[in-house]
């Protein structure tokens, strides 16, 4: 799935005009896709494709017989409700689709006359998960992540020594898990402060996580691990995602089974998946340092060495309550790359998620953890930017921020891009933070 082919030549361009804008997340080199309706309708989500500022509607253009043959056949899957039978059918099947797309969404294609009837616009539209989640891993990926929380907590130790030999991880909730725009209410946890005996109450440290989503295609039998030589083939795309966090409640919990009432609450992902085809000329080396243990051999294979990480810079964005209605934009808090924050690929996720014989299943998600590179803001939480609310951020209009408050929205953006080639992005992935439920009584 990393070879380049004629959809990635950075010369195609679109009859759809604003895929060819060079600061489009969805030119033709892209093709995303994702769920949608149109906004305010009563029609059933179907499966569509971005380009540009508009939607393919797969499902109409089935129907107009924009495809023939067998890739019809993919295209009628792809327009479902949700993406997970599209993602069952595997590679082959999702790359004679995109195939088929770029051609016809390609300037001069004899396909516009019954393609531009099958657009809608991004603006008309709202969405769904674009996958039915069954389970949810979150990863603990970012290295730098690691080390600067470790220290916070533990000076003495800030990185445990299992984590340059084992993928950390944890299974978390799939149902609360929302698509880009949902509100997120503050969450209700025990807090513990300096007395013995905590409390219950709305979290005060409210954070979030930059991550990326990988969304599962084909999975494997209960019992049979994915050896890594093929566990890339396996993952179908990429979104961005984040993981809320309320950090009072996490300390008091987390101890010794891990993460609960702190996580469980919202995760957000953004609508638009975009494949491992499409990311193919934003593959990296893998990160690790000369001097760090190399991985163990389930773990390691030559062209995941290679080519096995991921070239993709992540934005996180904030506009206040104060700020929306005073006109003002959202401000960037952090900016940085996978290819520095991230310690295990994802082939390497699902090599040792199935290591024990886990079965994965098409829509289920894995995420990568918190992606913080090493250097001042680059930090992809409030946690490491206010070293854990200590120093409060300073925003342009005199507000500050140790932890988000109600009213904030919080908005991801990522981009990948990089010489003799097309840049492609995500879109974004936001969510405004809504107070907290009444206390059960």
């Amino acid at each position: 799935m990393s070879a380049l082919n004629e959809t990635h030549d950075p010369a195609l361009e679109s009859w759809v005009a604003s895929a060819n804008h060079a600061a489009s997340d969805f030119p033709i080199q892209n093709l995303p896709f994702g769920v949608f309706r149109r906004r305010g309708s009563r029609e059933d989500f179907r499966g569509g494709v971005a380009i540009g500022d508009r939607i393919v509607d797969l499902a109409m253009a089935v129907d107009r017989r924009v495809f023939t043959g067998d890739v019809a056949a993919v295209a009628r899957a792809a327009g479902r409700d949700a993406l997970n039978e599209f993602m069952a059918l595997g590679p082959a099947a999702w790359s004679a689709l995109r195939l088929a797309l770029s051609r016809a969404l390609r300037r001069g294609s004899d396909a516009q006359a019954a393609l531009e009837a099958c657009l809608v616009a991004q603006a008309d539209a709202e969405y769904a998960l674009p996958a039915r989640i069954g389970d949810y891993t979150d990863f603990y990926t970012g290295i730098h992540h690691a080390t600067t929380v470790g220290t916070l907590f533990r000076p003495d130790n800030p990185l445990l020594p299992n984590y340059k030999w084992v993928p950390i991880g944890y299974h978390g909730r799939a149902s609360s898990i929302v698509v880009s725009g949902t509100p997120i209410r503050r969450p209700l946890g025990q807090i513990k402060g300096a007395a013995d005996t905590p409390q219950v109450g709305a979290t005060q440290r409210l954070d979030y996580e930059v991550e990326l989503g990988f969304l599962v295609g084909t999975g494997n039998a209960l019992g049979k691990p994915i050896p890594i030589a093929r566990a890339g083939a396996h993952l179908f795309g990429v979104t961005l995602f984040n993981d809320w966090s309320a950090r009072d409640v996490q300390p008091w919990e987390y101890q010794p089974l891990g993460p609960f009432l702190s996580k469980n609450f919202a995760s957000t992902v953004s609508p638009w998946v975009v494949t491992m085809e499409a990311l193919a000329p934003f593959r990296a080396p893998l990160y690790r340092p000369a001097t760090d243990p190399a991985p163990l051999p389930y773990l390691d294979a030559p062209h995941d060495r290679e080519h096995g990480a991921l070239g993709i810079v992540l934005e996180a964005w904030l506009q206040t309550d104060a700020m929306r209605r005073a006109g003002r934009g959202a401000v960037r808090l952090s900016r940085a790359s996978t290819r520095e924050a991230a310690y295990w690929t994802p082939a390497q996720l699902v090599a040792h998620h199935t290591l024990g014989g886990c079965n994965l299943q098409p829509g289920d998600l894995l995420g990568s953890g918190t992606l913080s590179g090493p250097r001042p803001g680059e930090a992809g939480s409030l946690l490491e930017l206010t070293q854990g609310g200590k120093q409060p951020l300073r925003l342009p209009d005199g507000e500050a921020r140790g932890f988000l408050a109600d009213g904030d929205t919080l908005i991801l953006r990522g981009y990948a891009e990089r010489a003799g080639a097309r840049r492609i992005g995500f879109g974004e992935c936001s969510g405004t933070v809504m107070p907290a439920p009444s206390l059960p009584g």
